[in-house]
């Protein structure tokens, strides 16, 4: 039996002569671009300043990072990973950068090696899922 939402995503992709799995990417760079402008957005709020605490910013570093990556990489579908990676890792030393300039705020070198590592396990994790669903082009 299938669920109402499977079946609108199954009508939705017959009658646009769209695959489940372009879909899937679409969304996935959709979201992509939403966590990249909340990001910008929210990290020029002055609340954005400790919001996690040692040592749990590291963890927000390395799932925010992952989770962008991950995205970006699924999304695109592109047989090399540097792109994406390069794209992530200038996102994270922009992020270092702007924070110098903002009150209560402090560029960390131990920030960017866990966006680095967030970033690989983003693109790895992807890699995954994408193998599983189809092979790259």
């Amino acid at each position: 039996m299938m669920t109402p939402v499977l079946a609108l995503l199954a009508s939705y992709c017959q009658k646009h002569s769209v695959t489940v799995l372009l879909l899937l990417r679409r969304l996935s760079l959709l979201l992509a671009s939403i966590l990249l402008l909340l990001f910008i957005w929210g990290g020029h709020r002055p609340e954005a300043a400790g919001l996690f605490k040692a040592p749990w910013d590291k963890l927000a570093h390395l799932s925010w990072f992952a989770v962008l990556a991950g995205l970006l990489d699924f999304g695109l579908n592109l047989r090399i990973r540097w792109p994406v990676a390069l794209f992530c890792a200038g996102v994270a030393l922009w992020d270092e950068g702007r924070q110098l300039t903002l009150p209560g705020r402090s560029a960390d070198a131990g920030d960017l090696i866990f966006d680095g590592l967030g970033i690989l396990i983003g693109i790895l994790i992807a890699r995954r899922i994408g193998k599983k669903l189809l092979p790259h082009p």
